[in-house]
């Protein structure tokens, strides 16, 4: 399987009274292209700011981080922008919906932010909304509102999708069905997925799982079986 991420030796430090403090202390990392990653740790391990760095949401102070065999450590901002926008999508736990636009009106968003979009009617029908296009995310429920998320990135046809806490809001029912469509879109589209996450069993749907702390990775373990959404417990 293909290279499409290799950190390497990546240092991020912020200045803390009279010192520093090290978020990320010489990291190195690969993630393998067209699979399910799930990044793990406590609050203040190093986790997010790996998908920060890796999603080119901040810079790094030291290390090589190779994308597609490119080191975008050295991007400057625009290069960056121009990175994210034709590469990234992102979701999170809140699910950052405007209000007075529609469910379709939402999805298209992020076809207008992509070079190559898929199908908007056809993204809305993988995702399952395809009867609630015209309603707006107040008619929603948690779960659909994290659903029309998830399709205006997946619309923008991404090569990455990362998501912070994409359960975090959701109940366990809501949360696993969430978690089942993500297993299914990175089937049939070959996206890759890069995951944090507080709920350790969410690492076993995952081919790769790291384990954060104090900035540094002190677990990396690849699944040989990896199981499917509905099938994982639940914390």
């Amino acid at each position: 399987m293909k290279t499409l991420y290799e950190a390497k030796n990546l240092i991020k430090k912020y200045k803390s009274g009279e010192g520093n403090l090290f978020a990320l202390n010489n990291v190195s990392v690969v993630f393998e292209s067209e699979k399910i990653n799930t990044i793990l740790g406590p609050s203040g391990s190093g986790k997010t700011t790996l998908l920060n760095m890796l999603s080119g949401l901040d810079y790094v102070n030291s290390g090589e981080l190779i994308f597609d065999g490119v080191d975008i450590a050295k991007y400057n901002d625009k290069k960056m922008t121009e990175y994210r926008r034709n590469n990234i999508g992102f979701i999170f736990q809140s699910y950052n919906l405007i209000s007075t636009l529609t469910v379709r009106e939402n999805v298209e968003l992020g076809a207008y932010l992509s070079k190559d979009p898929l199908d908007i009617d056809e993204v809305l029908e993988q995702v399952g909304l395809e009867d609630h296009k015209g309603k707006y995310p107040h008619q929603l429920s948690g779960g659909q509102q994290q659903r029309v998320a998830i399709a205006r990135v997946l619309v923008k046809n991404p090569k990455v999708i990362f998501c912070d806490e994409p359960t975090g809001a959701l109940d366990e029912k809501s949360g696993r069905n969430i978690l089942e469509l993500l297993q299914n879109l990175n089937k049939k589209y070959k996206t890759t997925l890069i995951m944090v996450t507080h709920n350790p069993n969410i690492a076993n749907m995952s081919h790769k799982v790291i384990t954060f702390n104090s900035g540094e990775i002190v677990k990396e373990v690849t699944n040989d079986k990896v199981m499917s959404a509905q099938e994982i417990e639940w914390a």
